[in-house]
C-alpha cells in the first residue's frame, strides 16, 4: 500500500493510461498531441529571446569549402613566395613543425599559381582565379591569420564544426538551435547540402552536423541536392494528406502516452519530428519550385535547379533563409589539391566563384544581408611547399572571409609571414571564429552552456576565446 496520496494518484493515472491506451478516444489523443506539439513549436531556444548582446544576425549561411583551400591561390598575396618558386624551403620555417604527407621529404617552395589583383574600393589583393568573389571585396572581411589543430580532413572538419577534436560533440548549427530556436516550424532549423567538383572529393560524415549530447531535435537535416530534397516527401499512391494527418496524429498520440510514462526527451523529439515531416510534405515542394525566380536571378547564380550543383544549392540557401531556417551549411567537396593544383583551382572556381558572389549580392539586394552572417572557408590551408604539382595540408595558417550581419566589409585582419607558412600577427583560432559568430547572433559564448556528465560544455571549449571585434562594423 502506498502512503503518499499524490504518488498513489500518479501511479494509478499512469496505470490507467497504460492499460487503456488502445481504447482512448481520438479526441483525447488529439488533445494530448496538440499539447505536446504546442510545446515543441513554441521552443524559441534556451535563451528564450533574452539575448546577451544586441544581435546583428538572425541566421548563418556557412559555405564550407571542404578539402582545404589554398590561401596562396585565393586570399593571401605572397610575392616573396613567388620569388622563391622551385627553391628549397628555408629550414627555419619548417624545423620541428608538423606536416602531413611531406614529413621527412625535401621541401621546395611553390609560388602562387595565379596572379593577384586589386579588387573593390578597398583595393584588396585577391586571386584572379576568383573574379566574382573579388567583385564583392567591399562587402567581405577577410581573416588571413586563421589556424587550427587538426591536420587531416575529418578531424579538422570535426574541430571546425564542434570546437572539439573529440567526435560526438554538438555541431555549431546545433548549438544555435539550442540557444535561439528556429524561426520556422515548416522546415528544419538546421539544413545541410553537399556538392562536389574540382579536385579530390573527401567524404563528409553526417556527424559533422550531429547534435552530439544535445537532444537530437537540434541536429542538422541533410537535403539531397538531386531529386527530392528529402526521401518520401510525397505520399504513396492512394494515401491522401488527410490519411497521413490521421496516421501522424495517432502515432504521436501513442508517443505522447509513452513520453508521460518514461519521461524521455527523445520521445518528445520523435513527436516533433513526425509533425515536422508532415509539414515538410507541404512546405518542401514550395521550396523547390523556383518558377517564381526570374531568369536574371537564375543566370546570376549560374543555377540549373535540380542539377545538384553548388550554384543550385546557393539559390536554395537563400530560399531557406527566407523561410526562417536558422543555420544553413553548404559543403563543396573539391579542394583537396595534392596534385594539379593550378588546373584544380580553375575547375573548382568554375563551380563556386560565380554562385558565391551571386548569393551575397542577392541577399544584399533583398535586404537580407543585414541580418544574415555568411562564412566562407575550409577546414585548414595548404603548404607553401610543393607536393609534386600540388600542396599538402597545412594547419599553421589559412584564410577565410565573413560577410553581412554587422561585418565590416572591405577590411582585412591578421597576417602571415612572408612565405605564408605561419601566422605572423593577430592570430584567429577556430574558437575565436565561433565566439564571433555567436556574438553577432546576440550570444555571449561563455554563457551558452549545456550540462553533460556533470560538466558545463560550450561551443568554444575551455580555452580562451575572443570575439574578433576588428572585423565588426
Amino acid at each position: 500500500m502506498i502512503s503518499d496520496p499524490k504518488l498513489a494518484q500518479l501511479i494509478n493515472r499512469r496505470a490507467f493510461l497504460r492499460n487503456s491506451s488502445y481504447s482512448v478516444g481520438s479526441a483525447a489523443l488529439a488533445s494530448m498531441l496538440t499539447r505536446d506539439l504546442a510545446a515543441a513549436e513554441t521552443w524559441n531556444g534556451i535563451l528564450g529571446g533574452n539575448l546577451h548582446v544586441p544581435p546583428k544576425a538572425k541566421r548563418v549561411i556557412h559555405l564550407c569549402m571542404a578539402g582545404g583551400p589554398s590561401h596562396f591561390e585565393t586570399l593571401d598575396h605572397k610575392p616573396s613566395l613567388a620569388k622563391l618558386d622551385g627553391q628549397p624551403m628555408p629550414e627555419s620555417f619548417t624545423a620541428g613543425q608538423q606536416l602531413a604527407q611531406l614529413q621527412g621529404k625535401a621541401l621546395k617552395c611553390m609560388g602562387p599559381q595565379y596572379e593577384f589583383r586589386r579588387y573593390g574600393k578597398c583595393g584588396r589583393m585577391m586571386s584572379s582565379a576568383f573574379p566574382h568573389i573579388g567583385s564583392i571585396a567591399d562587402d567581405i572581411a577577410v581573416i588571413r591569420s586563421m589556424h587550427t589543430e587538426q591536420i587531416n580532413h575529418d578531424p579538422a572538419h570535426t574541430f571546425m564544426n564542434t570546437g572539439s577534436i573529440i567526435p560526438g560533440r554538438p555541431s555549431m548549427g546545433s548549438w544555435l538551435l539550442y540557444g535561439l530556436g528556429a524561426e520556422t516550424d515548416e522546415l528544419p532549423g538546421f539544413v545541410v547540402m553537399t556538392s562536389s567538383g574540382g579536385g579530390q572529393d573527401q567524404p563528409i560524415a553526417s556527424r559533422q552536423w550531429h547534435s552530439g549530447f544535445l537532444p537530437s531535435k537540434f541536429q542538422g537535416v541533410q537535403f539531397n541536392s538531386k531529386g527530392d530534397p528529402v526521401h518520401y516527401v510525397n505520399n504513396p499512391a492512394g494515401v491522401t494528406r488527410a490519411d497521413q494527418a490521421e496516421m501522424v496524429r495517432t502515432i504521436n498520440g501513442m508517443n505522447g502516452l509513452l513520453g508521460r510514462r518514461q519521461n524521455d526527451p527523445e520521445i518528445a523529439t520523435r513527436i516533433a519530428q513526425y509533425e515536422m515531416a508532415f509539414k515538410m510534405q507541404a512546405s518542401v515542394p514550395g521550396l523547390m519550385d523556383v518558377s517564381d525566380e526570374s531568369d536574371a536571378v537564375l543566370e546570376s547564380y549560374g543555377a540549373k535547379p535540380g542539377d545538384g550543383s553548388f550554384a543550385s544549392n546557393c539559390l536554395l540557401a537563400r530560399r531557406l533563409a527566407e523561410r526562417g531556417v536558422r543555420f544553413i551549411q553548404l559543403y563543396h567537396r573539391g579542394w583537396d589539391h595534392h596534385g594539379g593544383i593550378k588546373k584544380g583551382i580553375q575547375t573548382v572556381a568554375g563551380h563556386v566563384d560565380q554562385a558565391t558572389a551571386a548569393l551575397v549580392r542577392d541577399l544584399k539586394e533583398r535586404g537580407m544581408l543585414d541580418d544574415t552572417l555568411v562564412i566562407w572557408g575550409g577546414e585548414f590551408g595548404r603548404t607553401p611547399m610543393a607536393q609534386g604539382s600540388g600542396r599538402d595540408h597545412h594547419i599553421q595558417a589559412f584564410s577565410l572571409w565573413l560577410a553581412g550581419a554587422g561585418i565590416k566589409g572591405g577590411t582585412t585582419w591578421g597576417s602571415t609571414d612572408e612565405l605564408g607558412y605561419a601566422v605572423a600577427q593577430d592570430g584567429v583560432s577556430v574558437h575565436d571564429l565561433h565566439a564571433t559568430m555567436l556574438h553577432q547572433l546576440g550570444i555571449d559564448h561563455e554563457r551558452l552552456t549545456y550540462k553533460f556528465q556533470g560538466l558545463d560544455f560550450k561551443l568554444t571549449g575551455v580555452e580562451h576565446a575572443r570575439v574578433v571585434k576588428e572585423v565588426l562594423a
